[in-house]
């Protein structure tokens, strides 16, 4: 996997976790889960956000606001966010090791 592709992924979970903690945190604390630790997280995302790509951190920001999820995984040969058939061509070796992109929504794909 593309060494962006992983911390882009690790940022979108970061991403939802914080919101998580924001919106429902006393929820979250009456179920018995522990809240604290919001702006070690917060620290984190930002250190995490500092070793991406600018131009792939703008890509992720734009798609992020579009559509809440700006990575998504290829199942069956499938984009995960809109559902449309990726290429063949795209498991390539030819495109090893480069961020790929959704050809009908744009968002960034990872094959688990």
């Amino acid at each position: 996997m593309h060494p962006q592709l992983q911390q882009l992924v690790a940022l979108q979970d970061m991403m939802g976790m914080i919101r998580e903690i924001e919106e429902k945190g006393s929820e979250l604390e009456d179920m018995g889960f522990k809240t604290a630790g919001l702006d070690d997280l917060k620290n984190a995302r930002e250190e995490l956000e500092g070793k991406i790509d600018p131009q792939v951190m703008g890509l992720f920001r734009r798609l992020t606001g579009k559509f809440g999820r700006a990575v998504v995984p290829v199942i069956g040969n499938s984009c995960t966010g809109c559902f449309a058939l990726i290429p063949a061509s795209f498991v390539s070796k030819t495109n090893a090791g480069r961020l790929q992109y959704c050809e009908s929504c744009g968002r960034i794909l990872y094959w688990p």
